[in-house]
């Protein structure tokens, strides 16, 4: 059986794991390495803070993910198709590592957070 997600640790096992997957997924991986060209050693942490926010409520992450997705856009363009791909993703590791309720509830936020993001990023 698998855990739920219970702390930090669990989140950066998460987000590492779909990280990888990102980097080298040929539909969108591109956007993080040939056009954002992510640094990852300063966007894992932050991506740490952002979804330990985003389920335990801990206040640690400070920082304007509309303005990126936003930039990003204008520099090659998003897509709705991008944004389920990256839900698809995401909604598929949380699966393979974590099962409880706040593994369903990362992946609701995930789908709700997306689709704000789609919306706002491509007007």
């Amino acid at each position: 059986m698998k855990p739920d997600i219970i702390n930090r640790a669990d989140i950066e096992k998460l987000v590492n794991v779909f990280y990888d997957k990102i980097k080298t997924d040929a539909e969108i991986g591109y956007f993080f390495t040939e056009v954002a060209k992510v640094d990852w050693g300063k966007h894992l942490p932050i991506m740490y803070d952002f979804w330990e926010n985003i389920l335990f409520s801990t206040g640690n992450f400070d920082g304007n993910p509309m303005l990126k997705h936003k930039e990003l856009h204008q520099k090659s363009k998003l897509n709705p198709a991008h944004f389920l791909h990256w839900n698809t993703l995401f909604n598929d590791t949380v699966d393979e590592l974590f099962a409880g309720e706040r593994a369903s509830e990362i992946k609701q936020r995930a789908q709700n957070i997306a689709a704000v993001m789609m919306t706002k990023a491509l007007e």
